[in-house]
């Protein structure tokens, strides 16, 4: 499943990177996606809207096993 994630993350990594930030893959296990937002997406005050509306709804779609993504 790992995997599957990376690949993902792969896809959305450049949408993230064009506003200033990026994403880092921290640990995936028991349907739980833990990632890290950087950059520009680490301070900003949206990134929880990212992260669940973004980051969750990319890989839940993609990846159905994925339960939920947190913030690491």
């Amino acid at each position: 499943m790992k995997e599957k994630v990376e690949k993902v993350i792969e896809k959305i990594r450049p949408m993230l990177q064009r506003d200033g930030g990026d994403i880092q893959l921290v640990d995936v296990a028991d349907g739980v996606v833990k990632v890290k937002l950087t950059g520009a997406c680490g301070s900003c005050p949206m990134s929880m809207m990212t992260l669940k509306m973004g980051v969750e709804s990319a890989l839940k779609k993609e990846v159905p096993e994925i339960k939920e993504v947190v913030s690491a």
